[in-house]
């Protein structure tokens, strides 16, 4: 396997780690060339790429690729990369053999807390998400013309070393949000890795959502990390009445549960299968602070 990651940060680093022994080679991107230590740590050749044309490396590299993630959220302008792969994925990548892209489960929309899966058709609501359907959509086409499987990664609430709720604890920034009937899921950034390290070995194409098993009220995941850390629980705010963002108040507006057995099926089991599982690992790791 050689491996390309478009967008190599906390997720990316995440599936480079778990696909370091099946690579013979792995390259990521990144905006910020002071980050080449982390992907290298990582073991990532690592390139810069701000968006525009592919450097010369950067195109050697793909003449190489196996196997490609995508992870760099689209922009105002739609997905980054679509642009770049105009004439089409086999000009830059002829032996390329799977593609991972990574979306998030925010494009099924608001459910009003009821279960979804991969079937359900998507309503999303915020741009977000909108942009995350738009660009699902051109990948599909990209591949289904290049002959190439299609993994397309939904995941929830993203949280690992670094960036947890027992970091918001530490930094007395947590707050226990009360809106009744709200639910999330959410994941953890090593299940990614490994749920994607999964689809890359035997090239499985299709929609999986890469989620926990147990969607929860946020104010359940707060009340947990305090448990776990020994100190009081910050006090319940109203939702209504919560000094929010324009953007976090938006996140409110999805209320759904989201399924995870179809890449239970593909025979992906979870290291972390629930934020209790997760943050507990992390407390006990000593993890949670990165």
């Amino acid at each position: 396997m050689k491996l390309m990651i478009f967008g190599a940060g906390f997720s990316g680093l995440a599936i480079a780690r778990a696909l370091a022994t099946q690579s013979m080679f792995a390259g990521g991107t990144t905006r910020n060339p002071q980050r080449f230590a982390d992907l290298a740590q990582a073991g990532l050749t690592p390139f810069l790429y701000q968006g525009a044309d592919f450097s010369d490396s950067i195109r050697v590299a793909l003449g190489e690729t196996t196997h490609l993630v995508m992870s760099i959220a689209p922009d105002a302008d739609g997905d980054p990369l679509l642009g770049r792969l105009g004439g089409g994925l086999k000009q830059f990548m002829p032996k390329l053999a799977w593609i991972g892209y990574l979306s998030t489960v925010g494009v099924y929309g608001d459910h009003g807390g009821a279960w979804v899966d991969e079937t359900m058709p998507c309503k999303p609501v915020s741009k977000r998400s909108v942009a995350r359907m738009g660009a699902e959509q051109g990948w599909t086409g990209m591949a289904e013309h290049a002959g190439v499987p299609l993994a397309i990664i939904r995941l929830s609430g993203i949280y690992g070393p670094g960036r947890n709720a027992l970091k918001t604890m530490s930094e007395g920034k947590a707050r226990r949000l009360i809106k009744p009937g709200q639910v999330f899921n959410r994941i953890h950034v090593a299940d990614i890795g490994g749920a994607t390290a999964l689809l890359a070995r035997q090239s499985l194409g299709g929609i999986f959502n890469v989620t926990d098993d147990k969607p929860a009220p946020p104010q359940d995941v707060v009340a947990h990390a305090a448990k776990l850390m020994g100190v009081p629980p910050p006090p319940e705010v109203d939702f209504e009445t919560a000094d929010l963002s324009p953007m976090a108040r938006s996140f409110y507006g999805e209320n759904k549960r989201v399924s995870n057995a179809r890449i239970k099926a593909a025979g992906y089991q979870f290291l972390h299968p629930d934020y209790e599982a997760g943050l507990g690992a992390l407390w006990r790791e000593q993890s949670w602070a990165g």
